[in-house]
C-alpha cells in the first residue's frame, strides 16, 4: 500500500478524528491482530462470535499506529489514532473503492460457479508476460479479502486480476462497486450455492450477473460461449463468447489432451491463431486459456506474450494438483467440489495413462434439492468411466451408490482412511475431491506420507 496520511483516510472513509496526528502517515491496512505490521491501520470487523474492537488495545501495543473504532473508546493508547466510523466492514470497503481510484491500471474481474481461481491465474499469468500484475492470493475474494487484495495496490503494479466469489445475492455487485473492472469474466454458471439463489441455475446467473453493474462503460464482458446460460446473456457491453462452439468469437480447436501432462489446442480469434500448450491437466482448461487469449489481445499483448503465458500457468493450491510417487499419482482438487467441477476432475481420471484409477469423493455442499441426485449422477459417472475404485465419504455420498453399486461408502474421513490408503497401490493414480468443509487435504498428506 502506498503511503497515505491519516486525515486522507479520514476522508475517504467519512470518519472522525478522535485522537492523533493528523499528518501521520500509514502504509498498510490488517483486519488481524494477530498480524500486525509496524505503524499500520487496525480494522476491527465485528462477526458473530467475535467483536474485533477487544483487540484494538493488542494490536496497538504490538505496533499498529491507530485503527477504526464504531466505539467512543473508555481508555485511549498515547500516541495511537482513532478514526471514527459508523461500521468497520463498510469503512473497509470505502477505504478500499478510494485507494482502487488512485490506480488507473486495467481491472479484471473475474466470478463464476467453478474455476475462478484456475481462470484468475490463467489470466495473470499471460498478463504478466507484459505488466506488473496484481492478483488475488488464496482465497481472499470476498468482503474481507477483496479490500484486502485491493490495498495491495502499489506504483510497480500496471494490471489487476480480482478474483470475486459469492453465495447469495448482492455480494459481486457489493464487490464490484470496489474494483470497478474494465474487464469483466463469468466463468460458467452451476448449481454451487444454489440453495441460496433461488434454486435454480437462473438465480445463480442472476447473482452472477451482478458484475455488469460496475463494469467500465467502455469495458469488455468475457464469457464462457459453452454454457447454455451464458451463450445466451445479452450484457450492454462488448462481448466475447471463449469455447468449442462455432458461436465463440475466441474458439478452441485441435484439442491434443495429454492426462496429467496438460494439453495443446489452438486458439483462434478475429485477430490471431495460437497454437499453446496448457500444462494442467483436465479438458476444462480450455476455458481459461481462451479467455486469457481474450484478455491479453484486449490489452495489447503479442502473441508470443500470450502462448508464453499460457504454458508458464501453474496451479495453487489443491485445484488438480498433480502430486507423483514412484508409479503412483495423487490428483490433489480437494479445495471445494460442485457438480460441473466433479465431474470435469473424473473425465480427467479416466484419461490418466496408468494401470489402475481411483476416486475418492466426498460431500458436495449448498445444492439443496439437488443434493441427492447431483450425487446419484456422479456415482453413475464414476460407473461410465470404469473407475476401478470409487471410495464416497460422507452422508450427502451415500447417493453415490445409487449411481454406482460397486462404490465403498464411509460416513466419516477416519472410517475411510485405512480403505483408502489400502487401495493406493502401485500403479494407481487417485483423484481427491470434496467440498472445502470435508477436510480431505488429510487424506492427501496421509497418502503422501503412505
Amino acid at each position: 500500500m502506498k503511503a497515505y496520511s491519516v486525515m486522507d483516510i479520514c476522508l475517504a472513509v467519512k470518519g472522525a478524528l478522535l485522537q492523533g496526528d493528523a499528518d501521520m502517515m500509514v502504509s498498510a491496512v490488517t483486519t488481524d491482530s494477530r498480524k500486525i505490521e509496524e505503524g499500520a491501520l487496525f480494522i476491527p470487523l465485528v462477526g458473530e462470535r467475535f467483536d474485533g474492537h477487544d483487540y484494538i488495545e493488542m494490536a496497538l501495543q504490538s505496533g499498529a499506529a491507530g485503527c477504526f473504532t464504531t466505539k467512543l473508546p473508555f481508555n485511549t493508547v498515547e500516541g495511537k489514532f482513532y478514526i471514527l466510523v459508523e461500521d468497520t466492514l463498510l469503512a473497509l470497503k470505502a477505504l478500499a473503492s478510494w485507494y482502487r481510484g488512485e490506480f488507473p491500471i486495467p481491472m479484471v474481474q473475474i466470478t463464476g460457479s467453478a474455476g475462478k481461481t484456475t481462470t484468475k491465474e490463467m489470466v495473470a499469468s499471460v498478463l504478466s508476460q507484459k505488466f506488473s500484475t496484481l492478483k488475488t492470493e488464496a482465497n481472499f475474494n470476498n468482503a474481507i479479502g477483496t479490500p484486502q487484495t485491493l490495498l495491495r495496490l502499489d506504483d510497480e503494479h500496471k494490471a489487476a486480476v480480482i478474483e470475486t466469489g459469492m453465495n447469495h445475492f448482492d455480494e459481486i455487485r457489493y464487490l464490484g462497486d470496489m474494483v470497478r473492472p474494465d474487464v469483466a469474466i463469468i466463468t460458467n454458471v452451476g448449481d454451487a450455492h444454489v440453495e441460496n439463489l433461488g434454486g435454480t441455475r437462473l438465480g445463480v446467473l442472476q447473482a452472477k450477473s451482478e458484475i455488469f453493474d460496475n463494469l467500465n462503460p467502455d469495458g469488455l464482458a468475457i464469457l464462457n460461449g459453452d454454457d447454455a446460460l451464458l451463450r445466451e446473456l445479452r450484457p450492454n457491453f462488448r462481448t466475447v463468447l471463449c469455447g468449442k462452439g462455432e458461436n465463440c468469437h475466441v474458439r478452441v480447436s485441435d484439442i491434443a489432451e495429454r492426462g496429467i501432462e496438460g494439453m495443446d489446442c489452438t486458439i483462434t480469434t478475429e485477430k490471431a491463431t495460437y497454437a499453446v500448450h496448457i500444462p494442467s491437466p483436465g479438458a476444462f482448461m480450455i476455458y481459461p486459456a481462451s479467455m486469457a487469449v481474450a484478455v491479453g489481445e484486449h490489452l495489447g499483448l503479442t502473441e508470443e506474450e500470450i502462448v508464453r503465458g499460457i504454458a508458464a500457468y501453474t496451479s495453487v493450491g489443491s485445484r488438480m494438483r498433480v502430486v507423483r510417487k514412484d508409479s503412483r499419482i495423487i490428483i490433489d482438487d480437494c479445495y471445494n467440489a460442485n457438480p460441473q467441477a466433479m465431474a470435469q476432475a473424473l473425465e480427467t481420471l479416466a484419461k490418466t495413462d496408468v494401470p489402475r484409477r481411483m476416486a475418492v469423493l466426498g460431500d458436495m455442499g449448498e445444492l439443496g434439492a439437488l443434493t441427492e441426485q447431483a450425487h446419484r449422477e456422479i456415482g453413475a459417472l464414476t460407473a461410465k468411466l470404469k473407475i476401478d475404485t470409487v471410495v464416497a465419504v460422507g452422508e450427502k455420498s451415500r447417493a453415490i451408490l445409487a449411481g454406482n453399486a460397486d462404490a465403498l461408502w464411509f460416513a466419516t474421513l477416519e472410517e475411510a482412511l485405512p480403505t483408502i490408503v489400502e487401495q493406493f497401490t502401485d500403479g494407481t493414480a487417485v483423484l481427491v475431491k470434496a467440498s472445502h468443509a470435508m477436510n480431505f487435504p488429510k487424506i492427501v498428506k496421509e497418502l503422501e506420507q503412505a
